[in-house]
């Protein structure tokens, strides 16, 4: 049941939000049935709220809805991924042309906050930090320059992108990876060299859809 705390938050939104957690955390796997009576009585709520949690995430294409039949969590949709990679590729280069241009360091200090705790969190091995800090970071960048809403609208649409990275991270010198790119973005940042930030950016939001068929090889299931 929600928290007291939380429930200035519709219920309807934290069914949706704990839902689609799940689903992009891997929790709930594609062709796993969600069934709407047991959730409802998990939360202790009618089914009216579930229903409309259902319907959100239907329109992500995070879970598919068979009428007076079933529903089931989808598989990862690759065009889908590359469509909301592209606008959030766009987005970045933006936000960090901008950032590059301004050249005030005070912008980076909640960045630079967030990358020393992503590498605390890899020291420890803590991947489900790490990967909640990933997220932390680019919004931080979006937010110094007033674009933080920009940043949740795309991240809204990313489910079928965000389990693809969640299958991709595990992979031997990955975090490592990121952790670089988000040091680079940084680095070419505070010199004020746009050339170096834009294809830090690159390199680090290509990396997953690169190594695409590498992890449908290796989780077929997810497909």
């Amino acid at each position: 049941m929600p928290s007291n705390k939380s429930r200035r938050i519709p219920v309807s939104e934290q069914i949706y939000q704990s839902l689609r957690a799940r689903i992009v955390r891997l929790v709930l796997q594609p062709g796993e049935s969600l069934n709407r009576q047991q959730i409802a009585e998990g939360y202790r709520v009618s089914q009216s709220p579930v229903r409309d949690a259902f319907l959100r995430l239907e329109q992500e294409g995070l879970i598919e809805i068979f009428p007076q039949s079933r529903t089931i969590v989808t598989p990862i949709d690759i065009h889908h991924a590359r469509e909301t990679q592209f606008l959030r590729l766009g987005l970045e280069l933006e936000i960090c042309r901008t950032l590059a241009a301004k050249r005030d360091p005070s912008l980076l200090a909640q960045s630079e906050q967030i990358l020393l705790r992503q590498r605390q969190a890899l020291d420890i091995n803590d991947l489900e930090r790490f990967a909640s800090l990933d997220f932390e970071f680019h919004l931080s960048l979006c937010d110094a320059v007033g674009h933080a809403a920009l940043w949740h609208l795309i991240s809204d649409r990313s489910g079928h992108i965000d389990r693809l990275r969640q299958l991709n991270l595990p992979d031997p010198g990955k975090p490592a990876t990121i952790l670089n790119c988000h040091s680079q973005i940084l680095d070419g940042i505070r010199a004020g060299n746009l050339g170096a930030t834009e294809a830090a950016v690159r390199e680090h939001l290509s990396g997953t859809l690169q190594a695409v068929r590498q992890i449908m090889a290796l989780h077929p299931g997810y497909f």
